[in-house]
């Protein structure tokens, strides 16, 4: 048996620290990775993060519309997803489409992601042409448009499910927010902090970070069914809301709407009363079909004129790309997190963008004396395919 003075004494220890930290490394990696670095670092937890071992602070999930033939966009979608933001957070997603997913699909996407997937398929009501439709004056229609997606009936059925479906969906209905992303999409900037609590902790319902004028063609009578249903029911209207984001100095709509392909929504507001009865008003007045209503600027006068202006948030850090239009952060070109030319993104000053801030500005701050943007508009429209 050695004792402190022998050759063995003196070598157990001298290297009694290592074997020390061997055991300690043995036991930390069999142990909670999230204590792991609440002991061994100094890890500063901002009140907008969390690790992808806690319980999720939000009931939230990535959503998406999709048909199988998307499998090869989506799953693009899907990795800018995961490498720039849920990889850390592990949120859900849910893929709806309007018939079965093939199993192919349902591995395809399953594959890219440690996150829980769920796919459902579309009820009756949710995708089809009313029954209050004239179906002779909407197959003139479609046979006469001279806009993207005039013919197309499934477009038009989209749109409709959008905006007054999607948040009833069974697979949503225990959800508190969704982020819809859609096939083809890219996210140019590192999330390095969690959407969804920021905008729970702030009281935001709607956010958004791309603001363009619609083709009015496809709108033609929306603004005056809109009108209508606000003199209706003026109860509805938000004491503090958008509107003057919405009109020019006529009181006519001005075309400007958020792009849902990208859109961070509180449920609550869709499912609000006010929501649900202007999209019903909507749905009876033939929008959707006779002209080509979008559900993005339903949902974006929805917002303007149903939220207070400080429940609208404008994500002006997310860099993001929707074929044929991108928005990069200013000052991308120094910062790491992102990989885009700010110089090529036309609409972080485009009008509906400047418009929108400077409104928001001074319904909040009614006393100041500047603008929030008193820089150049950028009046040019960015060309988008029409398929």
């Amino acid at each position: 048996m050695a004792f402190p003075g022998s050759r063995y004494a003196r070598l157990l220890w001298r290297h009694l620290p290592i074997l020390l930290a061997g055991v300690l490394s043995g036991y930390l990696v069999g142990t909670n990775k999230t204590e792991i670095r609440r002991a061994l670092q100094d890890v500063d937890y901002s009140q907008f993060n969390h690790t992808t071992e806690s319980t999720l602070p939000v009931r939230a999930a990535i959503v998406a519309l999709v048909r199988n033939s998307d499998l090869f966009g989506l799953r693009q979608a899907m990795r800018q997803i995961e490498d720039r933001f849920n990889s850390r957070y592990n949120y859900p997603y849910i893929f709806v489409n309007d018939v079965p997913f093939t199993d192919e699909f349902k591995q395809g996407v399953s594959y890219l992601t440690k996150a829980h997937v769920e796919f459902g398929t579309l009820d009756h009501d949710s995708w089809r042409v009313p029954e209050w439709i004239d179906q002779e004056r909407y197959e003139e229609v479609k046979r006469t448009a001279r806009y993207p997606h005039g013919e197309k009936d499934s477009y038009r059925k989209m749109c409709r499910f959008q905006s007054g479906y999607l948040h009833r969906h069974p697979l949503l209905k225990d959800l508190e927010y969704y982020w819809r992303i859609e096939p083809d999409v890219e996210y140019f900037c590192d999330i390095d902090y969690d959407p969804f609590m920021f905008m729970k902790q702030n009281g935001f319902k709607y956010g958004w970070n791309i603001a363009m004028p619609e083709f009015m063609d496809t709108i033609r009578t929306l603004w005056n069914t809109t009108q209508e249903f606000i003199r209706e029911y003026p109860e509805y209207l938000a004491k503090h809301n958008l509107k003057e984001w919405l009109v020019d100095g006529s009181g006519n709509y001005n075309g400007c709407h958020f792009w849902s392909n990208f859109e961070i929504v509180d449920l609550s507001f869709y499912r609000s009363p006010a929501y649900q009865a202007y999209f019903d008003y909507l749905d009876r007045a033939g929008g959707f079909f006779y002209e080509r209503w979008g559900d993005a600027p339903v949902h974006s006068i929805a917002a303007a004129l149903f939220l207070n202006a400080s429940q609208v948030h404008y994500f002006d850090d997310i860099g993001y790309f929707h074929p044929h239009v991108y928005t990069c952060p200013t000052g991308s070109r120094q910062r790491g997190r992102c990989v885009c030319d700010p110089d090529q993104s036309i609409v972080q000053n485009g009008f509906c963008n400047v418009r929108f801030r400077n409104t928001k500005h001074q319904i909040l701050y009614p006393d100041s004396p500047t603008a929030a943007y008193t820089g150049p508009v950028n009046h040019a429209r960015p060309q988008v395919a029409s398929d």
